[in-house]
């Protein structure tokens, strides 16, 4: 195998994940992961541009930076990139009014949107509001549509807490997949156009970059098809035999 000299050559950036990579999630809090912060601090000393790009959708972007400030990470606002925001800029820019199938804690990323009569679904991570009801009428609203838009807020199949694996909203995705006849719009990873914005975000190219993640499909898969190298860490959600590994690019090329 390659020395990681050569496998990192031309380098000048690094993509980090955050949820499995710097700290696991808690009810209401987290742990940092042991060597996480450290690692922030010393890639920010490094001539490397840093930037975090994360499918978090319980947390709006400032409760979220505001928790891990609290662990002792260096990271502001302005060096995220988050699927709430970037969603309802899609939003406005199609003028579409979504019925809001998402957890509390994002709510009010949505403040500035018209939710009057959808004309389109949003889902995210909404934890114990997939209710039967919520989900039904998630799809009423779908069914109802000449040109139904399901936008998703990530697509990851189970992510970690300290309680332990949870189920992510990937799983829920695709069940108004099936039972619409439709295809997700996915805003987050391992959309091509998620990491583009963030590599715009940094100045870099994709050959520039490399994105750090414990999802082998939506942190390295995803950033492989858009051209980026990336490492797979072996924390959060990492197992060492999944089914996620059958079908699934090698973890660093």
């Amino acid at each position: 195998m390659a020395a990681w000299g050569q496998r990192l050559a031309g380098v000048r950036g690094v993509l980090l994940d955050i949820s499995g990579v710097l700290f696991d999630g808690a009810e209401g809090s987290g742990v940092p992961i042991a060597g996480s912060v450290e690692a922030v601090a010393r890639l920010k000393r490094s001539r490397l541009k840093v930037r975090f790009c994360t499918n978090e959708s319980q947390k709006s972007l400032g409760d979220l930076v505001r928790l891990l400030q609290q662990l002792g990470f260096d990271i502001s606002e302005g060096e995220v990139t988050a699927p709430a925001p970037a969603t309802c800029l899609i939003l406005k820019e199609r003028g579409l009014r979504p019925y809001l199938l998402i957890h509390d804690g994002i709510r009010s990323e949505f403040d500035q949107i018209d939710t009057s009569n959808p004309n389109c679904v949003v889902i995210a991570d909404a934890g114990e509001s997939f209710s039967y009801q919520n989900m039904n009428k998630a799809f009423q609203v779908l069914m109802e549509l000449e040109n139904p838009v399901l936008i998703s807020l990530g697509k990851g199949r189970y992510y970690k807490e300290t309680s332990g694996l949870m189920l992510d909203v990937g799983a829920y995705v695709k069940a108004l997949e099936y039972a619409c006849g439709i295809e997700a719009e996915v805003v987050g990873k391992p959309s091509p156009e998620y990491f583009k914005s963030a590599l715009q975000e940094m100045g870099l190219e994709a050959h520039q970059a490399v994105m750090i993640g414990d999802d082998i499909v939506g942190d390295v898969g995803g950033a492989q098809q858009c051209g980026m190298r990336a490492l797979q860490v072996r924390t959060g959600k990492f197992r060492k035999i999944s089914p996620e590994f059958t079908a699934s690019p090698p973890l660093f090329c």
